[in-house]
């Protein structure tokens, strides 16, 4: 029987779908990637919720530069689920997903509030929250200029409101969109109940990552039922740091579709484009940073703390 990666059983069914009418690919696609999004689940050792731009990417940059490290493997080769799993059984699957969009919320249907027991509400499980203007805006960039044209049909199949990445305006996206801030806000609320309620949950915030990431990427660790020395730690932060990840990026060191390079003319479609805590200040006008943030602070849930008293993290 064939031992096939993750990525390559992906392929396996988003190839030969490509030719279907869009109604018949997208419920094709749905049906099969989910039934592979819930077994890489079920085969995880540690499974990472976080919405797209969350920091979802940086931090298993880190956890691989860990393993890098440690098995002297190439700089090039990220983990994703199982890519060193598969040479080396010691280190442990990941399963990244953000538990809500299309076929991913099948596993965020086991992962939520009240859901029956099963396997996945006894792994290790980190939520990783971000500051939903900020997500909204990396999130425009990213679903305009970057997403692939399957998930970005898998997605607008998703939602009410399809939409036209070549016509709309970052406004439109992140205040009045289906997949804007107000979706990002009730995703951040329903994620840190959800996680709050696993045997083994953790919520994480982008935040702490960027402002103590020795300490948080060490605690992570630790629920993953690693040990790492605090060396370890601190070389796969400076590793991971902005400048040293945009210089990667540009310089085409990674290949896989995470973190590969997409156009290096226009720094807008960079997977490491800005990473800046509160950023989104620089993209609007005062009136509308006034208004996004009235939004966050009137609906986030306290334990986020997000916008509270002009406070952006």
């Amino acid at each position: 029987m064939f031992n096939l990666s993750d990525g390559v059983k992906k392929a396996l069914i988003l190839i030969p779908t490509e030719p279907l009418p869009a109604n018949t690919r997208v419920a094709l696609r749905r049906k099969h990637l989910a039934v592979l999004e819930l077994a890489k689940a079920h085969r995880a050792n540690f499974l990472i919720i976080g919405h797209p731009k969350s920091g979802n990417t940086w931090l298993k940059v880190m956890i691989s530069r860990l393993y890098q490290l440690r098995y002297d493997l190439p700089e090039s080769k990220l983990i994703n689920t199982d890519e060193f799993a598969r040479k080396i059984p010691e280190i442990p699957r990941l399963a990244a997903t953000n538990g809500y969009y299309s076929y991913e919320g099948e596993v965020g249907k086991l992962l939520a509030s009240g859901a029956a027991d099963n396997p996945l509400r006894h792994k290790p499980v980190l939520f990783l929250a971000r500051n939903p203007i900020d997500i909204a805006v990396s999130w425009y960039h990213q679903f305009t200029k970057r997403q692939s044209r399957a998930k970005q049909e898998l997605i607008n199949h998703f939602i009410d409101h399809p939409i036209d990445r070549h016509t709309i305006s970052m406004w439109d996206f992140v205040r009045h969109s289906d997949i804007g801030l107000p979706s990002l806000i009730e995703y951040q609320n329903t994620w840190a109940c959800n996680v709050r309620d696993l045997e083994h949950g953790m919520l994480a915030k982008y935040e702490q990552l960027r402002s103590e990431p020795v300490p948080t990427l060490h605690k992570i660790t630790q629920l993953m039922g690693e040990s790492f020395s605090e060396d370890e730690i601190r070389a796969a932060v400076e590793w991971g740091s902005f400048d040293n990840l945009q210089k990667l990026e540009t310089s085409g060191t990674f290949s896989q579709g995470g973190m590969k390079l997409v156009n290096a003319n226009d720094p807008s479609t960079f997977k490491v484009r800005r990473g800046k805590v509160g950023g989104y200040r620089d993209d609007f006008e005062p009136q509308q940073v006034a208004e996004l943030e009235a939004l966050v602070r009137d609906n986030i849930l306290p334990e986020l703390g997000y916008c509270q008293d002009g406070v952006v993290d």
